[in-house]
């Protein structure tokens, strides 16, 4: 029986550049220190410089030929993600892969800088305006890859058309599931519109299960749902380290058997852990007309067409 797939796995990265956000701690940080062992310039693209420099430092201890950099970038900003696009196009003219891993979750009813919902802002409409940015540098690269973090929460998603904000109905777990379901949703149109252009970008999803994170901790905060409490006193036996939390995006942004269209998670025990594979998703997040409708809303609230020039 083969072994399970590991970092130990993922092929050569010379030469290669690979731009993963949130990359300064949980599972952006071990993706950024695997990718730059195998020889990648991994671009930190992080809202807090002292905290990526510090990544750094740590990555280069480990590894003292690491190739990184350090981009600003504040996904609930529209205006920081425009200049971040710009810094990098101006430095670098090929892509390798794109990882949109940062994320913020169950946060109080709160808005980004442009008026959105904090969690939704955040999570998809700041990094659909990234892929956007940067999509025709990614598809001018061969063989690059688009790798969106999703998460199981997206099964009790829905996207609200009618209040995508959610100001009538606002819940933290609904508003992050909403937000997370809109991932996985994008990276399955985007993979869609991609192949029917005939390019060979590869958008892949995928899942972390529970992994010991910064931002997967919950904390007993006045007034915490049940959900949050029943998290908080199971999260220490119910996850998995951050570097293991990894494997699925590593999967995803290396492995050759991992396709355009693909959802990767891990394999054991209701998907919470274990090496990577190809899973399922819900049936709400396979629906075209949804995933129409959400582009089209996205394109809207932000102002960036993604695709428009090559995917119609």
């Amino acid at each position: 029986m083969a072994s399970p797939w590991s970092t130990k796995d993922i092929p050569s990265q010379e030469n290669k550049i690979a731009l993963i956000t949130g990359a300064n701690s949980g599972i952006g940080f071990e993706a950024a220190k695997a990718l730059a062992e195998k020889g990648a310039l991994v671009v930190l693209a992080c809202r807090n410089e002292e905290k990526a420099k510090a990544a750094i430092a740590a990555i280069k201890s480990e590894i003292p030929s690491a190739k990184l950099e350090f981009l600003s970038l504040d996904l609930a900003s529209q205006a920081s993600v425009k200049i971040a696009a710009k810094e990098f196009l101006t430095n670098h003219n090929t892509l390798d892969l794109l990882i949109n891993n940062a994320g913020v979750m169950w946060l109080p009813k709160s808005e980004t800088m442009d008026g959105h919902d904090m969690q939704f802002g955040t999570n998809h409409l700041g990094h659909f305006t990234l892929t956007g940015l940067l999509l025709d540098t990614v598809v001018n690269t061969p063989n690059s890859r688009i790798v969106t973090v999703s998460s199981m929460a997206h099964y009790s998603g829905r996207i609200h058309f009618d209040d995508i904000k959610m100001d009538g109905r606002y819940g933290k777990h609904k508003a992050y599931a909403q937000a997370k379901l809109a991932n996985l949703m994008f990276a399955y149109e985007l993979d869609r519109k991609l192949s029917a252009a005939g390019i060979d970008t590869r958008s892949i999803a995928v899942h972390p299960g529970m992994s010991s994170t910064n931002l997967g901790k919950p904390g007993f905060e006045k007034g915490a749902s049940l959900i949050t409490l029943a998290a908080k006193l199971f999260f220490p036996i119910a996850t998995q380290s951050a570097r293991n939390g990894a494997l699925p995006t590593l999967y995803g942004a290396t492995a050759n058997a991992a396709a355009g269209g693909d959802y990767i998670g891990p394999s054991w025990i209701f998907e919470i852990a274990g090496p990577p594979k190809k899973v399922g998703s819900s049936r709400y997040s396979k629906r075209q007309d949804i995933a129409t409708q959400l582009w089209q809303l996205s394109e809207k609230l932000t102002g960036t067409q993604v695709a428009h020039n090559f995917c119609g």
